[in-house]
């Protein structure tokens, strides 16, 4: 199995790496490690380079199985050929304050309102979340949006953990979704912790504090059922 960088560190940019595997069908290749996010949890793929004997752009990065899968554009490197990566850092980094924000805003609804998450997804700067409410109103949002960009003005750090299964389905409130997202073959669950607002099961990256996030926005809502509500969000560039 490749190390995956990006579970412990999310600020990695560049790392060295040796292809194991290629997969010519698909024009892949697996790395001995990477620091290229696969996408999931409505986070986005990375994207950005290989280079070793030449310089192989990486479209598209996706988990096969056990196997993260790096989608070249053009040809493909060779077998145990050394490469440096190299992220797309602008536009990671987007995604990593969107990520966050995506938690603060989940963090104040469920600490002031104990709605569950029922879905969300988000693009770099943007995304949606939507929540178990069953009132909603333009006073309602105003509320979160201050209460939100409170949050992000307090500065709280975010801590990374990975905990065996045992122990952290011991955390209470440790999965906001409403179903259960986490299958039973994962043994170790990985968890992110803003201080004093949230903490949950979550794969993805994030910035270190909420400082990093910016001035959060809520562009719109809408009702999407009786007890399905779904709330915009936009960070500032």
């Amino acid at each position: 199995m490749s190390e995956l960088i990006f579970q412990k560190d999310s600020y990695v940019k560049e790392f060295d790496c040796t292809i194991i595997d290629i997969d010519e069908a698909e024009n892949a290749v697996v790395l001995d490690k990477t620091a290229f996010f696969p996408g999931g949890g409505g986070q986005l793929c990375d994207k950005g380079i290989l280079i070793g004997d030449a310089t192989y752009p990486v479209k598209k990065v996706k988990k096969k199985g056990e196997k993260i899968y790096h989608y070249i554009d053009g040809a493909l490197p060779k077998i145990k050929e050394s490469c440096k990566g190299k992220l797309d850092w602008e536009y990671r980094y987007k995604l990593m304050r969107t990520h966050t924000a995506m938690h603060i805003l989940c963090g104040v609804v469920w600490r002031d309102y104990k709605a569950q998450v029922t879905g969300g997804n988000m693009d770099p700067l943007k995304g949606r979340m939507d929540f178990e409410f069953e009132n909603f109103d333009k006073a309602l949002i105003q509320e979160i949006e201050e209460k939100v960009n409170k949050e992000v003005g307090n500065k709280r750090n975010i801590k990374v953990n990975i905990l065996k299964r045992e122990e952290a389905f011991k955390i209470p409130d440790l999965i906001r979704t409403k179903i259960n997202l986490l299958p039973e073959g994962i043994n170790e669950i990985r968890t992110i912790e803003i201080e004093g607002l949230d903490l949950q099961a979550d794969g993805g990256t994030h910035v270190n504090n909420t400082s990093e996030v910016g001035k959060m926005k809520i562009v719109n809502y809408k009702s999407k059922g009786k007890i399905n509500k779904r709330i915009y969000v936009e960070l500032e560039d």
